[in-house]
């Protein structure tokens, strides 16, 4: 009781300062909300005073006060009125600000924090697996309608899109595919029976040499036949160098230039599938009900339709200029690689060296030396 009248005169020594607080504060009043006012003038003296926080003194902390209600104006979000926000305090005595609560904005240590939203944080979290467990769904059901649509058409139940003057120039060029391979497997054989022939010509000449030094009585003998034979081998090299530029023309032609083509070829069939695949579901579902349920399905449909047409007509017409190009391509390389054979096999077996030679210099074809691509004995140490 004795400490009730202590703090009771106080507040009537100071009431002056307590009016004064009232004052030079408004916005204190603003924040407290009708139902806090109706509910402080309930209580009891002991608790209306215990909003003005007070010194060991009795003098007021109206410094303290005045950084509280500046933070609080600084943290309050924009456009939240003051009349949404509220202050108690925690107890009787205590000399701390109170609790700021402004809506969804709790305050801590006296100072409102905004929190970052616990549902947007989720959702960062989350998107990246929701994004990939979406393409794993679309992935999953565009395999399904491309594998139900081969299934069909290999039983003759589905139907398929069919350009006619495209899938005929497709089949030439995998015709022509397998026959060229079939030519650029001949003249690899070749050009190893070649080498063979001339390594053993060359050796042979070289025995027949080393004979006619050593042979006294049939040198001449020998020595013409060591002739001979060199120069067999000589020209042989010489074959072998035509004949090796037309397998890796042929070579580049067949496993690049054309396979390059039938690789669009087959993203061109892979997209005629799709379409036919969505072109089909379409249909079916066309040929059904059309109520508040399958309308929105229909018109999914057609636009997953539209996106898989264009795809479509856009690799049939990168097919058709490819296509275009290898042949004109294809003619020109294999023109000039066919004369080349058949010169420089000519040449050879008619035994004539000098038109041989022209042959490879008329293709620019550069032979290699002997040995040339053989290490020195400096590298070999």
């Amino acid at each position: 009781m004795h400490a009730k009248r202590i703090w009771f005169s106080g507040m009537s020594e100071h009431s002056s300062e307590s009016t004064t607080l009232d004052e030079s504060h408004p916005a204190a009043e603003e924040v407290q909300s009708g139902s806090e006012k109706s509910a402080m003038a309930q209580e009891s003296p002991k608790n209306s005073a215990a909003e003005i926080p007070v010194t060991t003194n009795g003098q007021l902390e109206d410094s303290h006060e005045h950084g509280f209600n500046r933070d609080l104006k600084c943290s309050l979000p924009v456009g939240l009125g003051l009349s949404e926000t509220k202050i108690t305090a925690h107890g009787f005595d205590s000399a701390k600000e109170g609790v700021v609560e402004a809506g969804s904005f709790p305050s801590k240590g006296g100072r409102a924090q905004q929190k970052s939203g616990p549902v947007v944080l989720a959702d960062e979290v989350k998107n990246p697996a929701m994004e990939k467990l979406e393409l794993v769904r679309k992935w999953s059901l565009n395999t399904y309608k491309c594998t139900r649509q081969i299934i069909s058409e290999k039983l003759g139940r589905g139907s398929r899109t069919v350009d006619l003057e495209l899938e005929a120039q497709i089949d030439i060029l995998r015709d022509n595919k397998k026959k060229y391979e079939n030519i650029l497997r001949l003249a690899q054989t070749l050009s190893t029976q070649l080498f063979q022939m001339v390594h053993t010509q060359r050796q042979l000449g070289e025995a027949f040499a080393d004979l006619s030094l050593k042979s006294l009585e049939l040198h001449e003998e020998f020595g013409y036949n060591a002739d001979t034979q060199k120069l067999l081998a000589k020209n042989g090299e010489t074959l072998l160098g035509a004949i090796n530029f037309f397998i890796a023309s042929v070579n580049t032609l067949v496993n690049k230039t054309i396979e390059d083509t039938l690789l669009t070829v087959k993203q061109y069939e892979s997209a005629r599938i799709e379409y036919d695949a969505y072109r089909t579901d379409l249909e079916e579902l066309n040929l059904g009900p059309r109520d508040a349920n399958t309308l929105p399905k229909i018109e999914q449909s057609q636009q997953l339709f539209q996106v898989h047409k264009e795809k479509y007509d856009k690799m049939r017409n990168d097919v058709s200029i490819k296509l275009k190009f290898l042949e004109e391509n294809k003619v020109k390389v294999l023109h000039n690689q066919l004369v080349l054979f058949h010169n420089a096999i000519a040449a050879y077996f008619a035994g004539n060296q000098k038109q041989l030679e022209q042959t490879l210099k008329q293709f620019h074809i550069k032979l290699k030396t002997p040995g040339a691509d053989a290490p020195s004995w400096l590298e070999e140490q």
